[in-house]
Order: C-alpha cells, then structure tokens, then sequence
C-alpha cells in the first residue's frame, strides 16, 4: 500500500483526490497549507505528492526542494487552477513527475498515480545503485546531489550529453565523471576545446589528414574524433563550434562515419558525445548562431550545473578540500578560519563558481604566510569590497522600509525572522526594478542577474511577478 499526501487549501479537491486513492487501496493524507504540508513531508515517508501550485501561503514550487530533501525520494505532481506555461516549465525542470491543471477527472488523477507506483515499482526491483567515482567533484547540497542523480543515469547510457552552467561550475569534472562511471572508462576520454579550434585547420583537428593534402601534411594523422574511438569526446565550450563545421559534425553525430581531409575513405569512430557551454544554445538557435538540428542531437540528457551562490553549504567542504591540496603545493601546515571567514564567504555571490574559490583560496593562503588563522582580510580585496558593499546596500533598504523601524518595537521580531523579511523585500523590488528595465526579457535578466533561467523563475513565481511587460 502505497502512502500518499495531498497538498491543497480546497478542501473539496483535497477530499476529492483521496477518495479516488484510496478507491484504488492506497493510503492518503492531507494538508491544507504549504507549512502544514511541508511538516508531514518531513515527518512521514509518502511515495506521491500531490501539490497545489498556488496555495495562500506561498508557492507549491517553493517547497519542491525541500520536500526532496527530506531523505526519501517521493514523485511529486503538481495540479493548478492556473495553468501557466512559464510555472509548467519550472515544475518539470524542478523534477515534477508531471503539471496537470484542474478539473481533473478521477480517471486522470488514478492513471497518474498508476504511472508512478509502477515506476517506483520497477526502479525498486531494479539494480542496486553502482558507487559513483566522484574525483574532484566536492559537495553534498541539495542541489549538487540532484546533479549527481543525473550522472548515475548518463553512466548507465551511451546517450549524447549536453552539460550546461556558468564558466567554473564543474562541467569537465562532470563529463569525466560520466566517462569514467561508464563503461567506455577504459578507453580515450578526448577534449575538444572549440575555443582554441584554429579557423583555417579545424577540419584537420577534429577529422584528421592524410599525407599531402595541403602544404605541411608530411605525414597522415588521425583527428581527435578518431581518437575518442572507443571513448568518450568531450566538446568543451561547444557554442563556440564554427557555423561552418557544425554542419559535418552533425551527420558524424548521427553516423560516426567522416572522412579526413585530403582522403578517398570514410572512416568509422565509436565514440560518446558529451557537449558543454556556459551559453544559452536555444537563443543561440534563435540568432541563427547555432544549428537547430544539432542541438536536437546534443540534448538527449541534459545537466544543468548549479552556481555555487545556490549551493552555499557546499563552500565549507569545498574549501577544506582545496586548502589540503594547496597547502601541500605550498609546503604550509593547514590553516584554521575565522567566523568572519566563512561570513564573508557566504555574502559573496562568486561569479566565477568553484574556480574563483579556488583562486580566493590560493591568494588568502599566501597572503596570511605564516598565520595560523584566515581571516576576511586574507581574501582579494574585490571580494571583500562586494562584501562590505553588499552589506551597505542591504542596511540602506532596511532604513528606507517603514516596516523596519531604528526605534526598537516593543516586542523586537526574531533576528532570523527581521533578516528574512528585509531580504524578501529588497529582492521583490530588485527583481521589479530588473524586469522593467530588461523590458520582460527574460535571457536579459539572466545575464544581470547572474541567475539560471529555472531559478529566475523560481523567484519571480515567490514573488507573484510577471516578466510579461
């Protein structure tokens, strides 16, 4: 018997969609707010989750990661009044087993729920999860382990991958993972950085040359994707191929057949695509910058790599790890932090991900020489310049906010509770201001932002905006 929890303020639709899963012999439960919700997902192990969208207290997708992180892995539907199709797009991209909207017959809410028990059913009885070879990749956030759900998957496939997120998230860690979790690991992992493709040799780099066919080919040499033969080929930056090549690069896609410059033959290559950009290939797409066709090809399973702003509890792990290895390069003993290190860490929104961690790291360790202790002055002064003045700005809004008064009520709020509500309310009028000067244009706002498109979302839904203009 399968236990399942119903999260809706309507408490006619609630009872409705009980009795339907109870009418087929399973166990239900309700919750009339996302809190009271939020609490028996916490408390109890449910298998499905129906979830309202919009609820009085908040927005149902607000919750989707917490609930995720309660320890078990329940498939979560979400059902609306309002269908919309910028909210759908984040429900699934969120992980949503599916977005259906009301009214909803009791035929459609059991075929939903039928899919789902024979899914979890079938995963069940399936193979034992395989430990992952994690080399490097550092971190145990929420967000970083749904990461990790994907690469188990891409390990298991031969599928092409298409690996996605800002410059310094990871995505050649990633696509090593997914080699060497693979069975290919025994074979030629070969990265194509197509930034560095040379306009005038490119064919030669990635398809090879047979002797002669043009002034220099002294001998015959095999491209790099005849290297990955057997292996994994890695496009790094892949929205920076050449408009001209992406045409033959797409067929040896689909036939893993080409032929080298200057030759008669085709030559065969089995190898495994993983591509990966810090770009947004769909409005690539709609520039005319990038083949539509070739992007079909790429995204067979796609990861979207999170920043390291929405994975904050990860820079504590992450910092420890790189300080053994730097500190052994420097031959120094380990450093202790400061409260204040980590503070200031964790104000920071580092635009360069991982490797701008790394880089502070590096640059703090030997700023503090023979201090046993880091401190925030250790750290570039650019990250501590943005600290102080995005502690400055945050002070300034909460002067200028009625609610928030310098006078002391007579029952001062909770400090985390007065933190929250001025956050909350600098960020609503920060995303107003951003969607009136972007004028609604979403990919705009991203690049400002520094925000992924699923997360924008996420905030302007938290927010009841829209980016329509």
């Amino acid at each position: 018997m399968a236990n399942v929890l119903i999260i809706d303020d309507d408490k006619v639709m609630c009872d409705w969609i009980a009795n339907a899963v109870e009418g087929m012999g399973q166990k239900s439960a309700r919750a009339h707010t996302l809190a009271e919700g939020l609490r028996k997902a916490q408390a109890e192990s449910f298998a499905v989750i129906f979830l309202e969208a919009q609820m009085p207290d908040g927005s149902g997708l607000d919750i989707m990661p917490k609930i995720k992180a309660a320890g078990y892995a329940p498939e979560i539907i979400i059902i609306t009044g309002f269908g919309d199709p910028d909210e759908a797009e984040l429900a699934i991209a969120n992980g949503a087993w599916d977005y259906i909207e009301k009214p909803v017959s009791p035929e459609a809410i059991k075929l939903h729920l039928t899919g789902v028990l024979e899914y979890k059913t079938e995963k069940g009885a399936g193979k034992p999860a395989a430990v992952l070879k994690r080399k490097d990749i550092i971190g145990s956030s929420r967000r970083l382990d749904s990461s990790f759900e994907l690469l188990g998957q891409a390990a298991q496939s031969d599928v092409n991958v298409l690996i996605t997120g800002e410059t310094g998230t990871g995505k050649e860690l990633f696509a090593r993972a997914i080699h060497y979790n693979s069975p290919r690991a025994g074979k030629n992992f070969v990265i194509v950085d197509c930034t560095a493709l040379p306009e005038t040799l490119v064919e030669s780099v990635l398809f090879g040359h047979v002797r002669g066919s043009f002034t220099g080919a002294y001998t015959s040499r095999d491209g790099l994707i005849k290297q990955a033969d057997g292996g994994t080929l890695f496009l790094d930056e892949i929205g920076e191929l050449p408009p001209a090549i992406q045409k033959s690069f797409l067929r040896v896609t689909q036939e893993h057949r080409f032929r080298p410059v200057g030759g008669n033959q085709e030559v065969t290559s089995d190898f495994r695509l993983v591509g990966a950009t810090n770009r947004n290939l769909e409005n690539m797409v709609r520039q005319g910058q990038f083949r539509e066709d070739l992007l079909f090809r790429l995204r067979s399973l796609v990861f979207e790599l999170p920043p390291l702003r929405e994975c904050l509890e990860d820079i504590k792990e992450l910092t420890f790890h790189y300080m053994q290895t730097l500190c052994d390069r420097f031959g120094i003993g380990v450093k202790e932090f400061s409260p204040e290190f980590w503070d200031a860490a964790a104000n920071y929104k580092w635009p360069g991900n991982v490797r701008e961690l790394i880089q502070a790291l590096e640059k703090a360790l030997l700023a503090a020489k023979d201090e046993p202790i880091l401190y925030p002055k250790h750290l570039p002064t650019h990250i501590r310049i943005q600290v102080a003045r995005n502690g400055v700005y945050k002070k300034s809004l909460n002067r200028d906010k009625p609610g928030i008064s310098a006078t002391a009520p007579p029952t001062p709020p909770r400090l985390n509770e007065l933190r929250r509500t001025a956050v909350s309310e600098a960020e609503q009028q920060y995303f107003k201001d951003m969607l009136s000067f972007v004028g609604g244009n979403i990919d705009e706002a991203c690049r400002i932002s520094g925000l992924s498109r699923s997360r924008l979302y996420t905030l302007l839904k938290k927010y009841r905006l829209s980016h329509h203009i």
